[in-house]
């Protein structure tokens, strides 16, 4: 099964991109893999309270995840797969789109105005490199334009 792969965080452009690959997925069969990023946290002297750091992290970004895949099963019928990173996004989507021949797509949403780092990224000098299509979403985009994917 093909499957789109949406960049997730807690921004109005992430919910979109997912939204939109939710309704391109349960048009074509397809599934949606979610891919989460924890930041590498600063250096602390006592590794303890930086593994303790690192796991409230991870558990907020597994968090937000989870709920965003209970919307996309509520609305699209599809339960998304969840994987969490940690580190650099840029590398780590380019070593997940790597590791993986099954994503049909990336989406990603740009915000009006200037684009985000992942989009300038990914739609610049990488784009010719990607291994699937990109797709841009307008993160303007509603519920009824939505709809009209087809």
């Amino acid at each position: 099964m093909r499957s789109y792969l949406v960049v997730m965080d807690e921004t109005e452009e992430a919910q979109t991109a997912l939204r939109y690959a939710a309704r391109r997925a349960a048009l074509s069969g397809g599934g949606v893999e979610m891919l989460g990023f924890i930041a590498p946290q600063e250096f602390v002297q006592w590794g303890a309270v930086q593994e303790a750091m690192e796991e409230e992290a991870r558990l907020r970004a597994e968090a937000m995840l989870v709920q965003a895949a209970g919307a996309v099963a509520e609305d699209a019928g599809i339960t998304p797969s969840i994987t969490v990173r940690t580190g650099d996004p840029v590398k780590a989507i380019a070593d997940f789109l790597k590791e993986r021949d099954d994503i049909a797509a990336l989406v990603l949403a740009a915000a009006e105005g200037a684009p985000g780092p992942l989009v300038s990224h990914f739609a610049g000098a990488a784009a010719g490199s990607l291994p699937c299509p990109l797709i841009i979403v307008p993160a303007g985009l509603d519920d009824e334009a939505l709809g009209r994917v087809g």
